[in-house]
């Protein structure tokens, strides 16, 4: 295989494609990595293992932005269960409407017709039974 197909981001899009958002975990402090990287931030270490995120978080912070010529959307920090936070936004619902400490889950979309890559979303942990 080459390289970049062995890449840290080549292999979290290709847990995405199959609907898990996943992630590195740094053996040698204990704690979540994400985004997908060579070496630990902490640590500098390069054995990280992989592991597969339950999708469910909190959000910790959110604001709206409202384009000119397009529909206003969300943007939202989310902390995972596992220990991580990622940048994403809350759909399902008005923007407007996303708290913060709401829960949520997640969500693997496809944006647009023909879209390559899969999108991590969330929604709410009520509007995901």
């Amino acid at each position: 295989m080459d390289e970049i197909a062995q890449s840290p981001l080549a292999r979290y899009r290709e847990h995405l494609e199959r609907g898990e958002l996943a992630y590195q975990f740094d053996r040698a402090t204990g704690k979540a990595v994400f985004y997908p990287r060579v070496i630990a931030p902490k640590s500098g270490s390069p054995d990280l293992e992989w592991r597969v995120s339950a999708g469910i978080g909190t959000v910790y912070a959110t604001t709206v932005n409202h384009p000119r010529d397009a529909a206003s959307y969300n943007i939202a920090l989310i902390d995972l269960d596992e220990g991580f936070r990622m940048m994403s936004r809350v759909e399902a619902m008005e923007p407007t409407a996303v708290k913060i400490g709401m829960r949520v889950k997640l969500r693997v979309k496809r944006e647009g017709e023909g879209a390559a890559e899969p999108l991590p979303v969330f929604v709410p942990v009520e509007a995901s039974r």
